[in-house]
C-alpha cells in the first residue's frame, strides 16, 4: 500500500471523516456539507459520534464517506483502536483507493490512523488453507491519502515516518507471538533477529547450548532441560555510527515460546494460549529493529533468553537448587515461575556485558498483576522515580499504559530462602507481582535505574481479529516513544 500526504481534499475520492463528540459537534458536521453536501442537521439526526460509531453517506456518482465517531476527548489509542476497527470490518468492501480527512486536527495523529488502517489489515488465520483472498487495499496496488492542513504537513510527514516504521513491525511480532510451538521455537526467534539485524543495520548474536552451558547461563539451561529444543540467548546491539557519546539503554524479554509450566504443570484449560508467553521478547526485539529503522540517537542493547518451559524425566523439579549467570543461587519453590529465572540470566548478563545507563525488563510473568490491574495497564516496578515519570508518560501519551506498583523491600521476606540465596516463588497467594519484582530486583546489582513491567494482561488480549485472545505487540509503540523522549 503506498500513502501519501495531501493538504487539498479530492471531492470525488472515497473519504473516512473522524469526528469527535463535543458541543461543537454541529460545526463539524458542517465541515462535512462543503464536502459531501449534506445538511449538518439531517446528519447530526443520525450520528452523535460515539465511540466507534460508523455512518457511511453515499454520494450521487456512487462515492462513499464514512463518518466516524471518537468520542469525547480522544488520546492516541482512541484513533488507532477506531481506525483499525472500521479498516478490519470493511476490509472486503475497500476500494483500492481512500482518503482520511485530517484537515480539523494536528497532524501528530497521522501515527496513530496510520498504525490502525494498517492493523486492520491484519489476518490471525496463520495456517488456514481456505483463506479469501486480501483485500487490494492492503496490497501494492492499495492508496492512502491523509489530507491534512498545510501547516500540519511537516508534522504529518515525520508521524507517517514513524508510524511505517512500527507497523511493519509490530505486524511481524504479531505473527511471532501467534504462531504454536511446532511453528516456533527459540531458534526461530533468534533466526528472525539475525535477519533482521542484517536488514536493518545492527549486531546480533546468537548464544547456543553449548555457549550457554561454556559461560555457565545455569538459570536459562535449568529451565530449558525438559524440552527437547534447545535455549538460546539472543544479544542484539544498535548503534548509531559516529556518536560515542550515546546514552546506554538496555532492554530483556522473557522468551518462553511454550509454556507448560514444567513439573508444576499448568492445568490444561488455557494452556494452548501458552504460546504467547514470549511477548517480552517481542517487545524488544521489535522495538530493536524499530528504533534502527527510524536511526534513533540513542545506544540499545536487546538481550532475550529464549526456551520453552516443558517436562519430562530431565526437568528442573521443585526443591532444586540452581546456578544463575551471576554466580547466585536459586532454590526452586514453583517450575511454573520460569520467566523470572530465565530473566536473571539475562539481566546478570547485561549488567556484566555491557553496563547500560537504564535497564528495562518486559515479560509475560504472572497472572497477579492481571488480578490486580485487569486488562487495562501492565505493571511498573522500578525504585527509579524519574524513570517511573518517564516510563509512565510514554504509556499515557502511547495509551499502553503502566500503574507502578511497590517495591518496598518488606517483600523480600517473602522470596528468603532457607538453603539457597533467593527462592523463585514466595508459595503465597497474594502479592504475587511483586515478590517477582523483588526477585528479580536481587540480579540488578543494586543498579540505579532499573524498571521491571509485568505486561501478562496487556501483551494477549481479546481483538477483533479472532474469537479467542491473541497478540497485541504492547510494548513497542511505549518504548520507542520512550526512547525518542530521553535522548
Amino acid at each position: 500500500m503506498q500513502i501519501f500526504i495531501e493538504t487539498q481534499p479530492t471531492p470525488t475520492s472515497d473519504l473516512v471523516i473522524p469526528v469527535v463528540q463535543s458541543d461543537a459537534l454541529f460545526d463539524q458536521l458542517a465541515h462535512i456539507e462543503q464536502i459531501r453536501h449534506v445538511p449538518p442537521s439531517v446528519l447530526q439526526r443520525d450520528f452523535a459520534a460515539e465511540v466507534n460509531e460508523v455512518l457511511p453517506i453515499y454520494g450521487p456518482d456512487g462515492q462513499r464517506t464514512h463518518l466516524l465517531g471518537l468520542g469525547p476527548k480522544p488520546q492516541a489509542v482512541d484513533w488507532l483502536r477506531a481506525f483499525r476497527k472500521l479498516f478490519f470490518n470493511q476490509k472486503g468492501k475497500l476500494p483500492n483507493q481512500i482518503g482520511i480527512d485530517l484537515m480539523a486536527f494536528d497532524g501528530t495523529v497521522v501515527e496513530a490512523v496510520v498504525l490502525g488502517v494498517l492493523g486492520g489489515g491484519y489476518d490471525l488465520g496463520l495456517y488456514k488453507t481456505d483463506k479469501t483472498d486480501t483485500a487490494t487495499f492492503f496490497g501494492d496496488e492499495g492508496q492512502l491519502t491523509l489530507y491534512v492542513h498545510t501547516d500540519q504537513e511537516q508534522t504529518a510527514q515525520d508521524a507517517l515516518i514513524q508510524a511505517q516504521a512500527i507497523a511493519g513491525t509490530q505486524r511481524e511480532m504479531l505473527n511471532l507471538m501467534n504462531a504454536p510451538a511446532n511453528y516456533k521455537t527459540p531458534q526461530t526467534l533468534a533466526d528472525w533477529a539475525v535477519d533482521s539485524g542484517q536488514r536493518h543495520g545492527y549486531n546480533v548474536t546468537i548464544l547456543d547450548k553449548t555457549e550457554l552451558e561454556r559461560q555457565q547461563l545455569g538459570a536459562l539451561l535449568s529451565v530449558s532441560q525438559g524440552s527437547d529444543v534447545p535455549p538460546v540467548l539472543i544479544v542484539a546491539e544498535y548503534k548509531p555510527e559516529g556518536n560515542e557519546t550515546l546514552r546506554t539503554v538496555g532492554l530483556i524479554g522473557k522468551g518462553v515460546t511454550f509454556d507448560t509450566g514444567g513439573v508444576s504443570i499448568k492445568s490444561s484449560a488455557n494452556m494452548h494460549l501458552m504460546k504467547s508467553d514470549m511477548g517480552g521478547a517481542a517487545a524488544v526485539l521489535g522495538t530493536l529493529e524499530a528504533a534502527a529503522k527510524l536511526k534513533l540517537p540513542i545506544h540499545l542493547i536487546g538481550i532475550v533468553p529464549a526456551t520453552e518451559n516443558s517436562t519430562d524425566g530431565r526437568s528442573t523439579k521443585p526443591g532444586d537448587v540452581i546456578t544463575s549467570y551471576s554466580g547466585k543461587t536459586i532454590e526452586i519453590i514453583d517450575t511454573d515461575a520460569e520467566g523470572r529465572v530465565i530473566l536473571a540470566d539475562g539481566l546478570g548478563y547485561m549488567l556484566r556485558n555491557f553496563q547500560p545507563d537504564v535497564v528495562i525488563d518486559l515479560a509475560t510473568l504472572t497472572g497477579s498483576v492481571i488480578a490486580a490491574l485487569g486488562y487495562h495497564a501492565a505493571g511498573l516496578f522500578t525504585q527509579n522515580d524519574d524513570l517511573a515519570t518517564q516510563l509512565a508518560e510514554a504509556g499515557t501519551r502511547t495509551g499502553e499504559r503502566l500503574w507502578r506498583m511497590p517495591l518496598w523491600d518488606d517483600y523480600r521476606e517473602d522470596i528468603k530462602s532457607d538453603v539457597a540465596d533467593i527462592k523463585n516463588f514466595s508459595g503465597k497467594p497474594i502479592a504475587g507481582s511483586i515478590s517477582a519484582a523483588k526477585f528479580l530486583e536481587y540480579f540488578t546489582e543494586d543498579h540505579p535505574a532499573w524498571a521491571h513491567l509485568d505486561i501478562a494482561g496487556m501483551a494477549f488480549a481479546d481483538t477483533e481479529f479472532g474469537s479467542q485472545k491473541n497478540a497485541t505487540g504492547f510494548g513497542i509503540r511505549l518504548l520507542i516513544d520512550y526512547l525518542k523522549n530521553v535522548v
